[in-house]
């Protein structure tokens, strides 16, 4: 089953957003009297993010004591990503390489094998990717076999940028949908997050804030699943 994670406004949102609204617009969104009788603080909220990163942590935390045999982390993994946007999937790396090391860095400082953004876009054509991300299983394992890749990690990203109807600002919502598969295109783990903030002016900034904000448990979670599987066959010997 994929695991999802979804992250409310975070503190820094809470910061960002009483730059927006002043205290006293927001008690009259909220309703002063009901503001006042329930003992409404900024801090309330402070004290609630802070218990939401430490719990977040925690998770992270736990995941990553993963033990991870050698053999496995030595195997190579290949890293594509991929957008949707209103049912159309753009799947040009060149376009996600921010994307791509948000996640790439994160793996590799695990003690993971993966390739560079370079090395795959040498040895992959972009109609082979493009397959890819059209769930074409041949295109898959074409691709994993011309990088001689052990394992492939697919990440599709969705976002949507909407305007706040009360307060007339800019809000983004990103979700990301990660499937880790072996060579044989069997899948070993999955995981899916959600998360949303005001945006400002710059909506795609604070898409790619917001990936940032959510790739520490979501690769925690895929380095977790992917040491946890079977020890790999052994190499066949060259008589």
């Amino acid at each position: 089953m994929p695991i999802l994670m979804t992250l409310p406004f975070r503190a820094a949102t809470a910061h960002r957003l009483r730059g927006l609204v002043a205290a006293s617009a927001l008690c009259a969104l909220l309703g002063a009297p009901a503001a006042l009788a329930q003992g409404f603080k900024f801090s309330n909220q402070d004290n609630t993010a802070d218990k939401e990163e430490a719990e977040r942590a925690a998770r992270v935390g736990a995941l990553l004591s993963t033990p991870c045999r050698e053999r496995i982390k030595s195997r190579k993994i290949m890293v594509l990503i991929g957008e949707e946007r209103n049912g159309v999937v753009s799947a040009s790396q060149a376009a996600f390489n921010p994307h791509f090391e948000a996640i790439n860095q994160r793996l590799r400082k695990l003690g993971l094998a993966t390739f560079t953004a370079e090395e795959i876009r040498k040895q992959i054509a972009q109609a082979e990717i493009d397959a890819y991300f059209k769930n074409n299983p041949d295109a898959a394992l074409s691709a994993s076999r011309r990088l001689a890749a052990s394992y492939t990690l697919r990440g599709l990203i969705t976002s949507s940028a909407t305007v706040n109807p009360v307060l007339k600002v800019n809000q983004v919502a990103v979700g990301m949908q990660f499937v880790l598969t072996g060579a044989d295109g069997k899948r070993i783990s999955e995981t899916q997050t959600r998360a949303q903030s005001y945006a400002g002016a710059d909506a795609s900034g604070m898409a790619l804030t917001l990936i940032n904000e959510q790739a520490e448990e979501a690769v925690a979670r895929l380095y977790s699943d992917y040491c946890n599987q079977p020890e790999p066959p052994a190499p066949a010997r060259k008589k």
